[in-house]
């Protein structure tokens, strides 16, 4: 059985950004939705405060709390631990996005763009009417790795197999893999360093782990 999950490591990141960009030209989301951000907190007691920059998103839970509330069944988990939201189906209520403990979820208008309400020719290409007045989020470019499975591809090691964001990440922060192979790029580095998940007491089981020291 396959388990994908996705690893950050906090002592890598540098806040740039540039996995929030390539996620938004990857899946072509519209202006206000940002299925990848990067949180800028700090953490400590002065003096000896320190700033840390955390990336964030759906968190592919094992017990996703946005699916019991789904009226439609148009969230869904798959075996291998992806949630996915069927388009069709779903009926734009929100009531998964008020379910969500990670903030994961967006809702894009209709007709709104960049510069007001006409596309750019940028946009007019790449809108999706299917995902406006919908719940959406990110899916860990499940497009992306299903294909590359088709083409005999590994994900997290070949680049047309793994998410946008991991592929663009300059400082080698972010990590995909199959956490139930223990060669796998994520097992080892969770074997390695102590790490965490956020809201974790909540049971909803992240499949999103945080790096942040290596274990003694």
């Amino acid at each position: 059985m396959t388990r994908w999950s996705m690893v950050a490591d906090l002592r890598r990141c540098v806040g740039c950004q540039t996995c929030t960009a390539s996620c938004k030209h990857a899946n072509a989301t519209p202006p206000g939705v940002q299925w990848r951000r990067v949180l800028d907190v700090e953490v400590g007691e002065y003096p000896d405060v320190q700033r840390a920059f955390v990336p964030m998103g759906c968190q592919h839970c094992d017990e996703p709390a946005c699916l019991p509330v789904c009226p439609t069944t148009a969230t869904r988990k798959r075996a291998d631990g992806i949630v996915t939201i069927d388009y069709d189906l779903c009926i734009g209520c929100a009531y998964c996005t008020v379910a969500c403990p990670y903030q994961a979820r967006s809702k894009a208008p209709a007709g709104a763009f960049a510069y007001g309400a006409q596309p750019i020719d940028n946009e007019a290409v790449r809108d999706d009417e299917a995902r406006r007045e919908v719940s959406t989020k990110c899916t860990f470019c499940v497009e992306r790795i299903d294909n590359g499975i088709a083409r005999g591809q590994k994900p997290g090691v070949d680049p047309d197999a793994t998410p946008a964001c991991v592929n663009a990440c300059i400082a080698e922060a972010l990590a995909f893999g199959d956490l139930e192979d223990p060669q796998s790029n994520v097992s080892r580095l969770l074997e390695k360093n102590q790490h965490f998940r956020i809201n974790e007491e909540l049971g909803t089981g992240p499949g999103f782990y945080y790096l942040w020291d290596r274990k003694p």
